[in-house]
C-alpha cells in the first residue's frame, strides 16, 4: 500500500507516518510538508530515520503536487490549525486549508485514490458552544455533562479555520459524489503527546507542561482569566490507532463523518491541568490573569465518541496521566528542544 500524508512533518502527521510504517507490512509511506512550522525540520529527520521521504513544497502549488507518484490513500493532515491566525493571516489559512484540500481531491479523482481527512471540532458554531455555559465570565469550575456529537450546530460562525475545515468536508462529499472512491472525515478535538511543539492557541497541553518544567511565564486567557475552561484530551497514539483501524476497514466502513476525542473521562480545566503539571514537574510558576476573551474562543468542549465506538468498537486507551507523563519524559529526554517553547 502506498500512502501519502500531507502535513507529514507536523505533530500528527509525523507520528502517524511512523506508526503506520511500523504497523502496515510493506507499506510505502511518504510525506508532503513545506517545513515552515516550528519543529517540522526535526520531524523530517525522524521520518528520514524510518525511511519516509518528504516532498518539500506548499500544498497549494498544484503544478508540483500533480507530479507526485500515484498513491492508494491520501491522509490529509495539512492545515494551519491556530484559530487566531484566522484573523492575522487570512490568505495563508484559506490557501493552505481549503485550496490545499481541493488540490488533494483533484489528484484523488484523477488517480482513483481514497482519502482520510482530518477535520476539527472547531467546525461547530461558536455561539452555540458558548451557549452551553451560562456566562462568558466563568467564576467557578464548570459542572457540565454535555457531550458534542456530529449533529451539533454548524450553522453560525466558527472562525475562518473552522470554515475552511467545514468547507473541505463539503468539498470531499461533492467531488466524491457518484464515484466509487471512499472517504472518512474525522473531527478531532484536542490532540496531545510527544513531539508537539505547542503554542498558546494550538497544542496548549505540551506548552503548559513545558512552561512549568522550564519555569517560564504563562497566562489564563479569557473568560475572566480564572482558568476554568474545559477541554477533553486525546493522546496521539490513540489518534494513530483509530486511523489505522479506519484504513483496515475502509472497504466496509466509508463515506462517514466522526467526532473523535478524549471524551468525559479525559476532560480537564486549565486550572486542574496546572495542578497536575505542578505535581509532575515539582515546579510552581506564577500564572497571570487576562480576562479579555477572544471572539473565537469557547469555554467548553467535550467529545461524544458514541458513533466512533459503534462503528469500530474503539475508545481512547490513554488517560490524561498517560498524556502528561509521555510529554514530560519527552521534554526531559530531549533538552535541546526547550528553545522551541
Amino acid at each position: 500500500m502506498k500512502i501519502l500524508i500531507t502535513g507529514g512533518c507536523g505533530f500528527v502527521g509525523s507520528n502517524l507516518a511512523i506508526y503506520l510504517k511500523k504497523k502496515i507490512r510493506n507499506a510505502q509511506i511518504a510525506s508532503l510538508d513545506n517545513l515552515v512550522r516550528k519543529g517540522s525540520r526535526l520531524n523530517k529527520i525522524r521520518l528520514k530515520n524510518h525511511n519516509i521521504k518528504n516532498y518539500n513544497f506548499n500544498i497549494e502549488k498544484f503544478d508540483k503536487f500533480k507530479k507526485l507518484p500515484k498513491f492508494n490513500l491520501i491522509i490529509d493532515c495539512c492545515a494551519e490549525p491556530a484559530i487566531e491566525a484566522s484573523k492575522r493571516e487570512t490568505n495563508r489559512v484559506f490557501n493552505t486549508n481549503l485550496i490545499g484540500t481541493f488540490n488533494v481531491l483533484k489528484k484523488c479523482l484523477k488517480e482513483k485514490t481514497n482519502i482520510i481527512f482530518l477535520s476539527s471540532s472547531r467546525v461547530y458554531s461558536i455561539n452555540k458552544l458558548r451557549g452551553i455555559t451560562r456566562s462568558l465570565k466563568i467564576l467557578k469550575p464548570l459542572k457540565i455533562k454535555k457531550k458534542i456529537d456530529e449533529k451539533f450546530s454548524v450553522e453560525s460562525a466558527s472562525s475562518l479555520y473552522g470554515f475552511t475545515k467545514l468547507a473541505s468536508e463539503k468539498l470531499i462529499k461533492e467531488l466524491f459524489f457518484e464515484t466509487r472512491l471512499k472517504y472518512i472525515i474525522n473531527r478531532f478535538g484536542v490532540i496531545a503527546g510527544p513531539w508537539q511543539f505547542g503554542k498558546q492557541d494550538q497544542g496548549f497541553v505540551s506548552l503548559w507542561l513545558a512552561k512549568h518544567l522550564f519555569k517560564r511565564k504563562l497566562s489564563y486567557i479569557g473568560f475572566g482569566g480564572y482558568g476554568h475552561q474545559v477541554r477533553d484530551l486525546l493522546h496521539i497514539e490513540d489518534v494513530c490507532e483509530i486511523i489505522y483501524l479506519q484504513i483496515r476497514k475502509l472497504n466496509k466502513i466509508n463515506n462517514e463523518t466522526f467526532n473523535i476525542g478524549g471524551g468525559p473521562r479525559n476532560s480537564i480545566s486549565l486550572k486542574n491541568l496546572t495542578k497536575r503539571c505542578e505535581v509532575l514537574t515539582n515546579n510552581k510558576i506564577r500564572i497571570k490573569k487576562t480576562s479579555r476573551t477572544s471572539i473565537f474562543d469557547i469555554p467548553y468542549y467535550v467529545t461524544d465518541n458514541k458513533k466512533i465506538l459503534k462503528f469500530y468498537k474503539w475508545s481512547p486507551s490513554k488517560s490524561i496521566n498517560d498524556i502528561l507523563s509521555d510529554i514530560y519524559f519527552w521534554l526531559k529526554n530531549n533538552k535541546k528542544i526547550r528553545n522551541y517553547f
